[in-house]
C-alpha cells in the first residue's frame, strides 16, 4: 500500500521481449490522451517505450486489453529520463500532447479486412471515421489530423484489375458504382472525380494535415496528380481512347514522392508504372525482409518516430505497389525502410507545405501476397507484428509536440 503514494507512473515496455502485445499498447497510449493523461514516447529506449502519467483507470484498461505494463516511481521515472536525456545516448522523450482524430478514406461497402490500417486501429481500439469523396469534396478533411487512403486508385483505371478481372460481379458491380456516384456529384468521368479528390487531399496535406498511404494508393495519387488535364485512361475505363503521347505530358512537379516514371500503357496490365518494383523483384519469399534505417532521436525525431520497432528487419510482403524503385523517389524524400540489395524503398516520407505523408509499400503486413478474396488477417495471431507497427507510428505520431527542425 505505501509503495503506491509514490508510483505515479505507468511505464509501457515495447522491445520483443517485454511486451506481449504492441499493437494494442498503442491504443492504450491513444486512450490515455483522449482521457487527458500526459504521456511521453520514449524513442529508441527499450523498444520505443511510453511513459504515461498514472490512473486507476489506465492500469485497469492495460490489463483488460492485454498489454504489458509497470507502475514506477517518480524518482525511477526521473532516472530514465535522465539516461535518454545524455548527448551520448541516440534516444529522444517526446512529449504526446493530444488524441489526433483520424480519417480513413475507403469506400463505405469496403470490408474492413481489405485494408491493413482499418483492421490494426479496429484491433487497437483507436478510433476512427470512414470518409469517401463525397465528403472529401466537402472539405470534411479540415476536422481531422489524419488521414489514410485506402488500397485505392485515383487514376480511375479501377485498380486496373481489368486484365484479370473484368467478367467479376465484384468487377462490374464496382465500375457501375463509381460511375454513378461520379455523375451525382457532376462528373462525366470517374477519373476526372478522382483527380479533384487528390487535389483536395494534395491541399489538405499542404495546409498542414499528416497523410498515409499504402499499396496502390501511393503511387496512384503521385501519379493523378501528374496527369491532371491528360487523358491517360483506355476506353474500356472511361468511355474515349487516352491521349496518344500522353507519356510527354506528364508533371513530375505536381507529385509528392516519385519522378521520372512511364506509366504502363497496355491496359491489361495489372500496374499503373515503373514506380513499382512488383514484376521487377527476384526475391524468394523467405529472405524478403526490409531494414529501418536509423535516425538521430535528439535531431531527427520525426523519422525516428516512424521507425520505432523491436527489431530492425521487417518481413516483407506484397501488394498491388510492393515498393518504390530507388530511381523514381525524388531526392528530398526520406528512405526510412529499403531492401537494398533489390534497391527498393518500402517506407518512406516527406514534407508537402506545411504538412506530412508516409508511404508505405504492400497490402497486408501478416499476409504476404494478399489476393481478391483472401480470408482476413486475425490480429490476435500477430500481436507483435513489426510491420504492423509502422502503421500505428504514424498513428500516433500527429500526437506529438510540435519542435522545430534543427535540420
Amino acid at each position: 500500500m505505501s509503495n503506491s503514494i509514490w508510483a505515479s507512473f505507468i511505464y509501457i515496455p515495447m522491445s520483443h521481449d517485454n511486451q506481449k502485445n504492441h499493437l494494442k499498447a498503442y491504443g492504450i497510449v491513444y486512450f490515455s490522451l483522449q482521457n487527458g493523461l500526459k504521456a511521453k514516447w520514449l524513442l529508441n529506449y527499450d523498444g520505443g517505450a511510453f511513459l504515461i502519467e498514472n490512473n486507476p483507470l489506465l492500469e485497469n484498461e492495460c490489463k483488460i486489453r492485454g498489454v504489458s505494463y509497470e507502475v514506477i516511481s517518480d524518482a525511477k521515472s526521473q532516472l530514465i529520463l535522465q539516461e535518454i536525456s545524455s548527448p551520448s545516448k541516440n534516444q529522444e522523450a517526446v512529449t504526446l500532447e493530444k488524441a489526433p482524430k483520424i480519417a480513413v478514406y475507403s469506400p463505405k461497402d469496403k470490408m474492413p479486412w481489405d485494408d491493413a490500417v482499418t483492421m490494426v486501429l479496429t484491433y487497437a481500439e483507436i478510433p476512427f471515421d470512414v470518409i469517401y469523396d463525397e465528403e472529401v469534396l466537402n472539405d470534411k478533411l479540415l476536422l481531422y489530423e489524419w488521414l489514410h487512403l485506402h488500397h485505392e486508385d485515383f487514376t480511375g483505371q479501377y485498380g486496373r484489375f481489368y486484365g484479370a478481372f473484368r467478367t467479376a460481379p465484384w468487377y462490374i458491380d464496382g465500375k457501375q458504382r463509381a460511375e454513378k456516384q461520379a455523375t451525382e456529384l457532376g462528373y462525366k468521368k470517374v477519373s476526372q472525380l478522382k483527380l479533384d479528390v487528390a487535389k483536395k487531399i494534395r491541399d489538405y496535406v499542404i495546409g498542414g494535415g499528416f497523410m498515409f498511404a499504402m499499396c496502390s494508393a501511393t503511387d496512384s495519387f503521385d501519379i493523378a496528380l501528374s496527369a491532371e488535364g491528360v487523358d491517360i485512361a483506355e476506353s474500356m475505363f472511361d468511355g474515349d481512347p487516352a491521349e496518344s503521347n500522353y507519356q510527354s505530358k506528364i508533371d513530375f512537379s505536381k507529385t509528392f514522392a516519385f519522378k521520372d516514371y512511364q506509366l504502363i500503357r497496355n491496359p491489361v496490365v495489372y500496374e499503373f508504372s515503373s514506380i513499382d518494383m512488383t514484376r521487377k523483384r527476384r526475391i524468394p519469399k523467405t529472405s524478403d525482409y526490409f531494414s529501418l534505417i536509423e535516425f538521430s532521436a535528439k535531431w531527427d525525431p520525426v523519422p525516428t518516430m516512424l521507425t520505432q520497432n523491436h527489431t530492425q528487419l521487417v518481413k516483407g510482403f506484397m501488394g498491388q505497389t510492393t515498393s518504390f524503385d530507388r530511381r523514381n523517389v525524388k531526392p528530398n524524400v526520406l528512405v526510412m525502410g529499403e531492401n537494398r540489395t533489390n534497391r527498393e524503398a518500402r517506407y518512406i516520407h516527406g514534407t508537402k507545405g506545411k504538412g506530412l505523408f508516409t508511404f508505405y509499400g504492400g497490402h497486408d503486413p501478416e499476409d504476404y501476397t494478399h489476393r481478391v478474396g483472401d480470408p482476413k488477417t486475425e490480429l490476435d495471431l500477430h500481436p507483435t507484428s513489426p510491420g504492423y507497427r509502422l502503421i500505428l507510428n504514424n498513428v500516433l505520431f500527429p500526437a506529438a509536440k510540435k519542435k522545430k527542425q534543427k535540420t
